[in-house]
């Protein structure tokens, strides 16, 4: 299992926490220092859609100015200012042998690795 965020995020914190106490082995991505390359967003992006990638209630879309939000209409000028600014990604995403999860939620962890 990979989990990609930032550390210093809360909901990563949250994340890798539940993780922690409930004994799993995973590998940590940190987007500020290692970034994201298109090929992994494309992959997300094939799973997930590339809208759910962009975490629009966080700091950094809110500091973005109104014309560059509105510049983003498509896969690709998401994917442009998601690697330009990958703190803006939804965050953690989690790649499990079985598929992707996004953000932290107890109750659907419990029933996505306890099954």
């Amino acid at each position: 299992m990979k989990i990609y965020g930032i550390p210093n995020c809360d909901t990563v914190k949250k994340a890798l926490n539940w993780f922690k106490a409930n004994d799993m082995n995973f590998e940590f991505h940190d987007f500020k220092k290692r970034g994201i390359n298109e090929s992994k967003l494309r992959e997300w992006s094939e799973t997930l859609g590339w809208e759910a990638l962009i975490n629009k209630k966080g700091t950094t879309w809110r500091k973005l100015d109104a014309a560059t939000q509105a510049e983003i209409t498509n896969e690709e000028s998401a994917f442009r200012i998601l690697q330009e600014q990958p703190s803006m990604i939804k965050r953690p995403v989690i790649e499990t042998a079985n598929g992707l999860l996004t953000g932290f939620d107890e109750s659907k962890y419990e029933e996505y690795f306890k099954k």
